[in-house]
């Protein structure tokens, strides 16, 4: 699943680019001392992190700025939706689940859309960051990056917010849920 064309038409750009800085406006706790225009033009100056802030927005994630890190000159946008995101939804974690289903199959796994999209999959730790912005994943669940040795024995791990508090569980990596999707990080 790779996109030959990762760039934006100008209006379709602009749009986004309104829709990001209203988002970023409107949630300030989330990135305290960071200004809007700065970011905005590491944006625009990388037409590929562009088109994937475009496709975690076309897909339901309503990324925001929630960090940045002075070593690398990086700002993190993480998916800010209330739940997991609507359409991408009903995945499995990766391709060897995917391909181990012999029936049933989902559509696609949690990292290679993640991959195709140009993001990360959130760690546990930056999941727990992120529920400390607010309460997401009340109704839904969200695969998060699974350490290699859980993922060798068939595992995957997913996190979901409970009775006010943040839980991490385990599936089979090959499951899959119309309720369990992911949250994605973009790098810029």
């Amino acid at each position: 699943m790779k996109s030959t064309n990762k760039g934006l038409p100008a209006e379709q750009r602009e749009e986004l680019l309104k829709v990001l800085k209203a988002r970023f406006e409107k949630n300030m706790d989330y990135h305290k001392g960071l200004e809007w225009s700065t970011i905005q033009a590491k944006v625009e100056a990388n037409t590929e992190k562009l088109w994937s802030l475009n496709e975690m927005e076309r897909t339901g994630g309503e990324p925001d700025v929630v960090g940045y890190d002075e070593k690398t000159d990086q700002y993190f946008f993480y998916d800010c939706a209330a739940e997991s995101p609507k359409d991408r939804r009903s995945v499995c974690y990766d391709g060897e689940a995917l391909k181990s289903r012999k029936e049933h199959k989902p559509k696609n796994s949690a990292i290679d859309l993640a991959a195709y999209m140009g993001l990360e999959l959130l760690t546990e730790e930056q999941y727990r960051d992120l529920q400390q912005l607010g309460n997401f994943d009340t109704k839904t669940s969200s695969w998060v990056k699974t350490p290699a040795a859980i993922r060798e024995l068939g595992g995957a791990l997913f996190c979901d917010r409970r009775y006010n508090r943040v839980f991490v569980y385990h599936n089979g990596a090959e499951s899959y849920y119309g309720s369990r999707g992911f949250r994605g990080l973009l790098r810029v």
